[in-house]
């Protein structure tokens, strides 16, 4: 079955950090691109940033350009999401999604189940 899975999310004080690590399951990430999405309670899903396999080029939501950064290992089949100066409005469930056509401006096949991450005091 082929999926992907989110880790690392948790609790954390605000103006922390966290790494949240995304790992395929039956297939490698590496000709996919690999987009990070968010959803707040009672809120709409968000699109905070994607990475794309050919090139690697990223780009990031407003809301965190300059707070967080994407990567990928493709030696590790995994893609990173680093979030720096967490807030509390940065409080959601964490998805990433693995696009089959490897850029960014397309949509995505496969999601995982999401990853909680708190930012409270």
């Amino acid at each position: 079955q082929l999926q992907v899975v989110e880790s690392g999310g948790g609790l954390v004080q605000p103006g922390g950090s966290l790494r949240l690590s995304c790992v395929a399951s039956g297939f490698t990430l590496d000709h996919f691109a690999i987009g990070w999405f968010r959803q707040a309670p009672g809120k709409g899903r968000e699109r905070i940033s994607c990475i794309s396999s050919s090139d690697g080029s990223t780009d990031y939501a407003d809301s965190v350009k300059g707070r967080f950064t994407i990567s990928r290992d493709n030696a590790k089949s995994t893609v990173y999401l680093q979030m720096n100066s967490l807030k509390p409005e940065d409080t959601a469930v964490y998805y990433c999604a693995a696009g089959s056509r490897g850029l960014c401006l397309f949509g995505f096949d496969y999601w995982g189940r999401g990853t909680q991450v708190t930012v409270s005091s």
